[in-house]
């Protein structure tokens, strides 16, 4: 797992001052060094520059990037962020077309796929992943980014070309790129945060490139091409044949995303996801005289201030321990402090270059940073809640009737704190109900199907091109700022695929949550593990963090200095601080409620201030 950067721009010639260029390029991987601290390295051509950092996990000793290979006349050069879990198919495949490989690694695989099959070889890759091809000899660039969009890519254009990198961060590193908002970049931290509209990059000009897409630049200018998206057909399997085919999905999936050449772990919560791919994991590698490692989260003191609503029903310790004796596995269980919680508030903010989940995504960036001191490579239970529809929002009759995006129904949340001038100056209901709208209207339709299975397609599209993406990238984050490589076996393409078109009544059979991947399940868990009722990521109740936040928050008021405070009203502020806390109504999602609603806006500050953005 890597970063990635660069550039390239046909009015420039690179090469004769190759001392600046290749000073930028150490420039823009020195900023992404975190997502590789292994290996770095530089490629330089008159019209394109790249740049890579490496965290080495196939190949420890040839797959050094950025990697060039020069077959026939044809010279290309590829950058590469991500895993390849088909590329021993796909090697034997090319090997017996005559293809010959110098390393084992997949970023060579990548490459002399392209060079047999052009740009179709990213229909063939099962993986996550994104990389970007110089094609010496065509004059062209090309970057791909996987069909769930785990990996980041994103970039602009500056002087006539463009620039790239896995994280914004990179593109600042860059002469001439400046972080700068304006009105709609406001109303994506306001009216959709944390959230963001998929393809855009909050700053001005900044883009993100869309999952299921690859682009490509010349002389001409960029294009943008979909090589992937659901299409919706009828479901001709049984409920049996269904149950029978999602369970080796499953199975196939964790397998073949347990490929590394260093030892892997898994995150266990105790919840059917989490449970279902370290059950897997653990007997693979018993098979092989091995002992998986688990990790599990939570907060100190939190079994005393524990505070169960109908969003967190449970604690998750109980189940963590029923499935680390039931799979045998060497389990830790890490435990974050609310001072700790606090201070990784800032860090998260670095690592997702904008304002994020608050405290879900600090303590997340706590848990990645211990996990990391043993190990390179974790399996998670990430994405399986917006696939089978295990959140309330897909059954609560409300949210499934809300014109809106049903984890953010209510606004006055993201306005209660403004001021009033900015008030109006945004459009946040309407920003936000354009962007629902644009999604709703995206949604691949199903002929002749009725109006609730319609609606459920669209809550379900909803899901996984906004939730889940967040989460996505909170993970992507918060793992690679701390050295650790994150996979989410649920986010396979083939099981996205294939439960996109399966009937609400056999996702959720029997009126059970989940029901067909509990189904799916029962050969691997335990039964009250398999049906235990949803219980999310854990957050803290602890009172000495809100106080925290509080009294962080009034410091910034009183300062008067401080970003937000053009942002935010004073009383208003004052006022809401005085309310008691609601954990029950959150504001986004399942997690963040009131505190977490202090936490945000002192991470917008934060935001603000240490990138010196320019508000335009």
């Amino acid at each position: 797992m890597c970063g990635i950067a660069g550039f390239s721009n046909f009015a420039m010639d690179y090469v004769s001052d190759g001392g600046k260029w290749v000073k930028v390029l150490k420039g823009m991987n020195r900023v992404q060094k975190h997502r590789g601290p292994d290996e770095e390295g530089e490629f330089l051509d008159s019209h394109c520059g790249m740049g890579h950092v490496r965290l080495s996990i196939i190949d420890l000793k040839s797959g050094q990037q950025p990697m060039t290979r020069k077959r026939e006349g044809r010279t290309c050069t590829i950058v590469y962020n991500g895993e390849i879990y088909n590329m021993k198919e796909l090697r034997r495949e090319l090997r017996g077309k005559g293809v010959h490989f110098d390393t084992d690694s997949d970023t060579e695989v990548i490459l002399a796929g392209y060079q047999r099959y052009g740009v179709d070889i990213v229909k063939k890759l099962n993986g996550i992943f994104a990389f970007v091809i110089w094609d010496e000899w065509r004059e062209r660039l090309y970057l791909f980014r996987d069909r769930s969009g785990i990996k980041p890519l994103f970039y602009t254009f500056q002087d006539g070309g463009i620039v790239f990198s896995s994280e914004i961060k990179g593109l600042f590193a860059y002469p001439g790129v400046t972080p700068k908002v304006n009105k709609e970049g406001l109303c994506e931290v306001f009216g959709l945060g944390p959230a963001k509209t998929y393809g855009k990059g909050v700053f001005q000009n900044v883009s993100e490139a869309l999952p299921g897409h690859f682009l490509e630049f010349d002389r001409n200018g960029l294009r943008d091409y979909c090589y992937w998206q659901l299409e919706s057909k009828p479901h001709n399997e049984s409920y049996e044949e269904t149950v029978e085919y999602t369970a080796y999905l499953v199975e196939d999936a964790v397998k073949k995303q347990m490929l590394s050449d260093v030892p892997i772990c898994t995150f266990l919560s105790g919840g059917v996801d989490s449970s279902l791919v370290t059950a897997i994991c653990s007997k693979e590698l018993k098979k092989q005289g091995k002992q998986l490692t688990t990790y599990s989260f939570d907060f100190t003191d939190n079994d005393v201030n524990f505070k169960a609503n109908s969003f967190q029903p449970t604690q998750d310790r109980p189940f963590v321990e029923k499935m680390t004796a039931f799979t045998d596995t060497r389990h830790h269980f890490l435990e974050c402090n609310y001072v700790e919680l606090y201070d990784y508030l800032f860090e998260a903010v670095e690592a997702r270059d904008l304002p994020c989940m608050a405290d879900v995504e600090s303590s997340m960036l706590y848990f990645c940073r211990k996990v990391a001191k043993n190990n390179k490579v974790t399996l998670t239970g990430e994405c399986a809640d917006e696939i089978f529809g295990g959140y309330p929002w897909f059954h609560k009759k409300e949210c499934f009737e809300a014109d809106i995006f049903p984890w953010s129904m209510d606004m006055s949340p993201r306005t209660m704190l403004l001021k009033d001038e900015v008030i109006r100056e945004l459009p946040l209901e309407e920003y936000a109900r354009a962007a629902y709208e644009q999604t709703v209207a995206e949604t691949p339709r199903l002929e002749g199907e009725n109006p609730e299975e319609k609606r459920r397609r669209e809550i379900s599209y909803l899901n996984l091109k906004w939730f889940m993406q967040t989460l996505l990238d909170r993970m992507d984050r918060t793992s690679m700022r701390s050295g650790l490589e994150a996979r989410v076996p649920f986010a396979d393409h083939r099981i996205i695929e294939y439960v996109w078109n399966v009937p609400w009544e056999m996702k959720c059979h029997n009126g059970v949550v989940k029901g067909l991947l509990r189904a799916a399940g029962e050969k691997y868990l335990p039964y009250d593990v398999l049906y235990r009722k949803k219980s999310p990521y854990p957050k803290t109740y602890d009172p000495a963090y809100e106080k925290l936040l509080r009294d962080t928050m009034w410091e910034l008021m009183e300062n008067g200095n401080a970003p937000i405070c053009d942002l935010l009203d004073r009383e208003k502020v004052k006022q809401f601080m005085e309310s008691p806390t609601d954990y029950g109504r959150p504001f986004y999602g399942q997690l963040m409620a009131g505190p977490q609603l202090l936490a945000y806006m002192i991470q917008v500050n934060y935001w603000l201030a240490k990138y010196q953005i320019e508000l335009v």
